[in-house]
């Protein structure tokens, strides 16, 4: 059995893993980045300076920092920094 799920690339807990919250959690902030995509901009190229935790964007290509070769992918601001999540066939954005 895979450790992530299907179509969603979802993590799941493993029966001997330890601090099973985080991989929960992991899986939580994806679903809440995925469903019902609403993204702020697919056409700027530079990150923004202060962005707010949960804002979505689609990094175009030519992008630059933080984004720089992640063109296509879904750039999605955490309080840690940004995470980049691979659309699948299907994903529609609004």
């Amino acid at each position: 059995m895979s450790d992530r799920s299907a179509n969603l690339s979802l993590p799941y807990i493993q029966p001997s893993q330890a601090q099973k919250h985080i991989t929960h959690n992991e899986a939580l902030v994806m679903l809440d980045a995925i469903v019902q995509l609403a993204v702020a901009s697919a056409e700027e190229t530079d990150p923004p300076a202060a962005p707010d935790t949960g804002v979505r964007y689609i990094v175009p290509a030519g992008a630059t920092g933080a984004w720089s070769g992640r063109a296509g992918t879904v750039a999605l601001r955490e309080a840690s920094g940004w995470v980049f999540l691979d659309p699948a066939p299907g994903w529609i954005a609004s």
